[in-house]
């Protein structure tokens, strides 16, 4: 196999040039190569990646592919090591015809940068065609008068292949009266005859036969042969002959049936018959010349009778003969060449060797996104092409090469204002008048994650009832993405941190599709008042954009604990020794309970239960403090060992309760212990202090709430009559304004108990007191509120707002003030 390259320094320097205006990489020079025809499949013609520079390991990746004008299955390559090879048979004769030189031209394509290399492939011609004749046998007359050295004109042999296996040499068999006379290669009017080498004796040898071989000079030589039959004839002594034995016309393409091209004429010494003339077409013409021309018997006008086109054949050949009407015809012979002019009958061809689509929407400027190929098959001007783009914004058409265009980038490119444009690129050649052509390409600008997933609030607050059922579905978070397809898939997780001592996980999960947010496990308010966490959004993009959001749940109080005894025996029932002399209201013992709820759910009241039989207890039970103490005097009659059944309930729905079992021995004075009677003094003494302290404690809270009142008065009328601000309360900062509520909240050791904050933690429990405590010694005291005693809470741009009736006030209770009255 032969290989070349060729290219000047002046034209690489110009290209590369070109190359710089047009930001894009592209060969300069060109590959040469040589391969036989008829090769076979697989046959090896050149190491054409590494010719050419270019790795093994980036063909692929590069996208590396051959195009081919005409016939694009003739050359493949190999991939895997890069080489040329012949992929299906050459015909050299198929492909190229008559033409001296033959050659593939292949563009090879890589991408990544967008480079383009030319090929040639020259196909060497092989003696594989035998020369033809027209005929296997043909028939000549010659009269017996005519003189030595006459010549009969034959129609040569033919042969498919060129140079050296295209040299043909005559041979004749052997004969007395003829020989054969070989045409010169510089001759152009004289071509191949018999020559009449002894006269001629009719009735002696009527007929000759001969047989004329022809030799190419190929090796192995092929050779064919022709029979000749001449046929010996009478009188005619003179000939037709033409004016000119060669005729030329030139003639546009396009032309109408019927268009004259040339008259030819031919004139006979003879008188009569032998010298009237009919003009025809050897019978050697090709069937090509037959379809296009016609020529008149009588008048030797050759006029055109089919298509003609200079892009077909640029020029016929016409062998014309003209025959006398004698006994004995004769003829002669003439050549007409008909040259055919080129007209602008060809519209461009315009086509798209290579799209990079789509492109990237943060793509540099110039970046090349489409080769464009322009070629008309007109010839001069007709044949010159220009090429123009529609609209202009944001891309341009280059010039790069002859006939080659490249679209590049001329402007910035944003997705998310336009996805995609419809470009217009127009061919027009330089005929008058001219011709174009054009094609439409659609530009899609793909997707660059330069936007992160967007939540519609930073921040959301949501209530849930505690002891929900295990996987249950408490919020869905939603992001958008303003990308496309995998940049604007928004996937869900969540931002891990540790609540206590646990995972954040192990409390709540997210669904990362959906975002539908699920508690895993039942919350309990008492453990968990205010789970705060943040939700990412994701997008699948490289790399990948995200944002957060902040999830507040406040775990809402479900009535699910039963008051529990406070110091109550391991029997279950605790004794007491009253005097049978004390008066009404002498308090006896008291009950202690705790809720570990919250609100009304903590809220407790104590009642006495009755005795069977409907007898009148001489005690009774404070409903809120749990002191049992006497109604009115002992008397003799009443029983010496009273059972009292305090039963203890909380204000949840459904309320829940507790028993407590207190056993009274009435005494004599006398028998009363002094202990007994010094802790009962204690105790009173005690609690008259602790009832004084909460006297107190009422007249503050009355005055806090009445100013509280006043304020939110103020605050509200203001709030009504200014302009309406979405940003008054800062997201993530909740306002709490907390119920107010007869009575007391109980609540466990280790809890703390909080009444109200408008800035406080956000774990803080809630409690609320009424303005006025009920006489702890009235047993029969009925509970006055105003209002709802919970909270009202609405949402509103993450700010959470708790509007209250009644003043707040935090306390943190410890176990010294738990057996204090109204605790």
């Amino acid at each position: 196999m032969l290989y070349s390259q060729r290219g000047s320094p002046g034209s690489g320097r110009l290209l590369l040039s070109l190359l710089l205006v047009a930001a894009w990489e592209v060969g300069s020079g060109q590959l040469h190569y040589s391969v036989p025809e008829e090769a076979k499949h697989g046959t090896f013609v050149g190491r054409i990646a590494q010719d050419l520079g270019l790795e093994l390991a980036e063909l692929v990746p590069r996208l590396f592919r051959v195009a081919s004008k005409g016939r694009g299955d003739l050359l493949e390559v190999n991939l895997q090591n890069g080489i040329l090879f012949v992929n299906s048979r050459i015909d050299r004769e198929e492909l190229c015809g008559r033409s001296a030189e033959c050659s593939v031209h292949l563009e090879v394509i890589v991408d990544r940068p967008l480079q383009v290399f030319h090929v040639e492939v020259e196909v060497r011609d092989i003696n594989d065609n035998p020369p033809v004749f027209p005929a296997t046998r043909k028939n000549l007359f010659i009269a017996e008068s005519r003189p030595l050295d006459t010549r009969l004109p034959l129609e040569g042999a033919s042969d498919a292949d060129i140079g050296v296996n295209a040299l043909l040499t005559y041979s004749l068999s052997s004969s007395e009266y003829f020989s054969v006379e070989k045409p010169s290669s510089g001759e152009r009017i004289k071509g191949l005859g018999l020559v009449l080498r002894k006269p001629l004796d009719r009735e002696e040898t009527p007929e000759i036969f001969l047989v004329l071989t022809v030799t190419d000079g190929g090796k192995p030589e092929l050779t064919g042969t022709v029979q000749l039959l001449i046929t010996v004839l009478d009188a005619n002594d003179n000939a037709p002959v033409f004016d000119k034995t060669l005729y030329t016309a030139r003639l546009p393409e396009n032309v109408p049936n019927g268009t004259l091209v040339i008259k030819v004429n031919a004139s006979d010494l003879d008188e009569g018959l032998n010298g009237e003339i009919m003009y025809s077409f050897s019978t050697d013409i090709s069937p090509n010349v037959k379809s296009k021309f016609h020529i008149d018997p009588f008048t030797g006008q050759i006029i055109v009778r089919g298509y003609i086109d200079f892009e077909e054949c640029k020029f016929y050949e016409i062998l014309v003969e003209g025959i006398d009407k004698g006994q004995l015809p004769l003829s002669g012979h003439c050549r007409v060449i008909v040259e055919v002019e080129d007209t602008n009958d060809n519209v461009p061809d315009l086509q798209f060797k290579s799209l990079s689509l789509p492109i990237r929407e943060n793509s540099p400027l110039g970046t090349v996104i489409a080769l464009i190929s322009v070629s008309d098959r007109d010839s001069g001007a007709n044949g010159q092409v220009t090429c123009s783009l529609t609209p202009h914004n944001p891309f341009k058409l280059v010039s790069t090469f002859k006939n080659y265009y490249s679209l590049v980038l001329d402007s910035a490119l944003d997705r998310e204002s336009i996805s995609e444009y419809e470009l217009v690129v127009t061919a027009r050649d330089g005929g008058s008048p001219s011709l174009s052509a054009t094609a439409s390409v659609s530009v899609e600008v793909a997707d660059v994650n330069d936007n992160a997933p967007v939540f519609a609030q930073p921040e959301y607050t949501l209530f849930v009832k505690e002891n929900n059922p295990p996987g249950s579905h408490i919020f869905t978070v939603s992001a958008r993405d303003a990308d496309a397809q995998e940049n604007a898939r928004v996937s869900y997780s969540l931002v891990e941190r540790r609540v206590g001592d646990r995972a954040l996980s192990s409390y709540v999960s997210v669904h990362a599709e959906s975002g539908r947010v699920y508690a895993l496990q039942p919350l309990d308010h008492e453990e968990l008042e205010l789970l705060q966490f943040q939700v990412s959004a994701w997008d699948a993009g490289v790399p990948a954009l995200g944002s957060n959001v902040t999830l507040q749940v406040f775990v809402l109080d479900e009535n699910d604990n039963a008051p529990t005894l406070l110091g109550a025996p391991a029997g279950g029932a605790t004794s007491e020794l009253v005097s049978r002399s004390v008066g009404a209201g002498h308090v006896v013992a008291k009950v202690r309970a705790v809720d570990a709820d919250s609100g009304y759910n903590a809220w407790l009241s104590y009642e006495l239960q009755t005795g069977v039989g409907g007898h009148r207890s001489p005690f009774r039970v404070g409903l809120y403090t749990g002191e049992i103490s006497t109604s009115r005097a002992v008397e003799e009659e009443d029983a010496a060992r009273q059972r009292l059944l305090v039963v203890v309930k909380d204000h949840g729905e459904p309320a829940l309760m507790a028993t407590a079992t207190v056993m009274v021995s009435l005494v004599d004075s006398g028998q009363a212990p002094k202990a007994s009677s010094r802790a009962l003094v204690g105790i009173t003494s005690s609690e008259a202090e602790v009832v004084n302290v909460n006297v107190y404690l009422i007249v503050a809270i009355c005055v806090v709430s009445s100013l509280l009142v006043l304020t939110l008065l103020l605050y509200t009328a203001l709030r009504c009559s200014a302009p309406p601000r979405e940003d008054f309360s800062g997201p993530g900062k909740p306002t709490l304004v907390c119920a107010s509520a007869v009575g007391s909240w109980s609540h466990s050791q280790q809890r703390r108990q909080r009444v109200c904050s408008g800035e406080g933690p956000q774990k803080a429990d809630l409690m609320a007191f009424s303005p006025s405590l009920p006489d702890s010694r009235d047993r029969d005291g009925q509970l006055q509120t105003n209002g709802d005693p919970f909270a009202k809470v609405s949402q509103k741009q993450g700010t959470v707002e708790h509007t209250c009736t009644h003043s707040c006030l935090e306390a943190e209770v410890g176990p010294e003030d738990q057996d204090s009255p109204g605790t």
